[in-house]
């Protein structure tokens, strides 16, 4: 009996906290006259191409940096290997809207780039281009692109080590020059695996709100969004807006859903280890080079981070002219960032164990009950992956507003922590569905049947040998819960309205605006968050007994 009563409240909170803002949001800009007003004025005309010029941008960056890579590591072997590709997933460990401070410090008219352009002679010292003012489109599909290539790098893997090279070497020996076999073998049989990555890099760029907001380039959807959601009870446009965004996302989504289903059963062999080829010496170092001069272009937005965080003076100069730990010492004890750390452990805490309950039990009644309807709980535990974070946070706000005995108890004017929780959950929710269901398939039911065929009540079967059999697991999906909630950026900026409620992602925003100190003292908790960061994706890796990449692989 109680396990219907749990499966019934699990469907329960996912209509009202998965289904219904995402049904709010939509309904409200799905008015033919908003949605008329949204797509003829020109300013969210030219919003809506240049998201989709920031997603086109970005995913042909990734997709040039991601192939070359991948086909090295697939076809190959070389001595450290492992750390080679180690360094080129480093940018999934770092918020790519924490690497747009850096990188304004490298490109700004008084910035490194320019120093070193007066430097070399080829510019007057203080008369250099003001890169990030004439190129800030340009900017942000760059970083966008540096930030997501990894995971079409993790695409394309997995998809050669599947490929079967007996078909290339067929093409070769039938006549076809290295490009030929390339274009008219290997991509065919490598285009789902393209559509299915691209997709991901283009919907996550078009839908992010960080990196634009922090480089200051608002003719774009989110950040219009985002600007529009304060007079919510008076326009309906920010919703019209997120329509158009849940549309264009939603249905590349669901395309590449369906086309990568219709993948080639040709590449299914795999790559023997004994069929690559095996580099030493000058072959080695030569694979080598381009892992290291991508991680290296990765991963200087946030180096310059690390430096500016720890300068005393970087104006006008290639290096800081003086380093100092003032800034990180002070990031500690400013009076908006210590309540923002304490502010965001309470929520993500509070997230990672809501999270754990709900993604546990469903993962449960997947892989052990399966009573009727069970692949609808599962199914809307994944919505979140499809729906943009910032629609679901104008969802959960245009909600709040609408049904007043919602707004009596989860009013972010008011007090936003509770909404807060559920929404950092609800992001994170498919994390935790899938590590516990894995989980639950690599551990044998036969302990359980026992413990039952012994007398033993459900529950405590679950306590004394389900929850040990997939502790790992758990663990590995509540600490990456915890730490992505750590450094939300969406919810954060949109439902943590009352300064004394606000996150750490909301404090950093802040301190970027703040004239004297307050950039240094951004990057010096965006330091700290990164380096938390790493050490949170490390310990899940580690409980989970697998490499930090491999985490995200599924």
């Amino acid at each position: 009996m109680m396990r219907w009563i749990l499966y019934a409240a699990a469907l329960a909170f996912a209509g009202l906290f998965i289904v219904l803002p995402v049904a709010v949001a939509v309904g409200g800009g799905l008015s033919p006259a908003w949605l008329a007003e949204a797509l003829r004025h020109p300013l969210h005309q030219e919003a809506l191409l240049n998201s989709l010029g920031i997603g086109a941008v970005a995913t042909l960056i990734a997709a040039l940096l991601a192939t070359p890579l991948a086909w090295i590591a697939a076809r190959h072997r070389f001595p450290g290997q492992s750390l080679a590709e180690g360094l080129v997933l480093a940018p999934l460990i770092l918020p790519p809207f924490v690497g747009a401070l850096g990188f304004t410090q490298v490109v700004g008219q008084y910035g490194a780039l320019n120093a070193f352009l007066g430097w070399l002679g080829w510019v007057e010292p203080g008369q250099g281009p003001d890169w990030l003012g004439q190129y800030r489109f340009l900017a942000v599909a760059l970083l966008e692109g540096l930030g997501l290539f990894p995971i079409l790098y993790l695409s394309l893997s997995n998809a050669l080590s599947r490929l079967d090279p007996g078909l290339v070497e067929a093409a070769r020996v039938a006549g076809a020059n290295p490009w030929t076999a390339w274009w008219r073998v290997s991509f065919p049989l490598l285009r789902p695996a393209f559509l299915a990555g691209g997709t991901v890099v283009f919907v996550a760029a078009f839908t992010d709100l960080g990196t634009p907001l922090l480089l200051g380039y608002e003719r774009c959807l989110p950040v219009l969004i985002l600007n529009g959601l304060m007079e919510l009870e008076t326009s309906r446009m920010p919703l019209a807006l997120a329509v158009i965004m849940l549309v264009v996302a939603g249905g590349l989504y669901v395309t590449a859903r369906w086309l990568f289903a219709r993948r080639i059963d040709a590449a299914s062999r795999g790559v023997a280890r004994s069929e690559t080829r095996p580099l030493a010496g000058w072959r080695a170092a030569a694979a080598w080079a381009p892992f290291i001069g991508v991680a290296a272009l990765a991963v200087f937005p946030h180096a310059a981070v690390a430096l500016l965080a720890v300068s005393g003076d970087w104006y006008g100069t290639v290096l800081p002219a003086s380093m100092t730990l003032r800034h990180l010492e002070d990031a500690l004890g400013h009076p908006l960032v210590v309540p923002g750390i304490l502010n965001s452990l309470g929520y993500a805490a509070g997230a990672t164990l809501l999270a754990l309950a709900l993604g546990g039990f469903i993962a449960w009644t997947g892989a052990r009950w399966r009573p009727r309807g069970w692949q609808i709980l599962d199914g809307l535990a994944m919505v979140p992956l499809a729906v943009p974070g910032i629609i679901m946070a104008a969802g959960y706000l245009a909600m709040t507003q609408a049904f007043p005995w919602l707004k009596s108890w989860l009013d972010p004017f008011t007090d936003p922590t509770l909404i807060l929780v559920i929404a950092y959950a609800v992001r994170r929710l498919p994390l935790v569905v899938r590590a516990a269901a894995a989980g639950l398939e690599q551990s044998p039911p036969a302990l359980e049947e026992a413990a039952a065929a012994c007398g033993a009540p459900p529950w405590r079967r679950i306590v004394n040998i389900t929850v040990p059999l997939i502790a790992g697991s758990l663990a590995a999906g509540a600490v990456l819960t915890f730490s992505f909630a750590m450094l939300e950026v969406s919810d954060s900026l949109i439902l943590a309205q009352g300064r004394d409620y606000w996150p750490v992602t909301r404090v950093l925003f802040e301190l970027v605006g703040l004239l004297g100190p307050g950039p240094f003292l951004a990057c010096a908790l965006g330091l700290w968050a990164m380096a938390f960061l790493a050490a949170a994706l490390a310990c899940a890796a580690a409980l989970a007994r697998r490499r930090v990449g491999d985490l995200f692989r599924e």
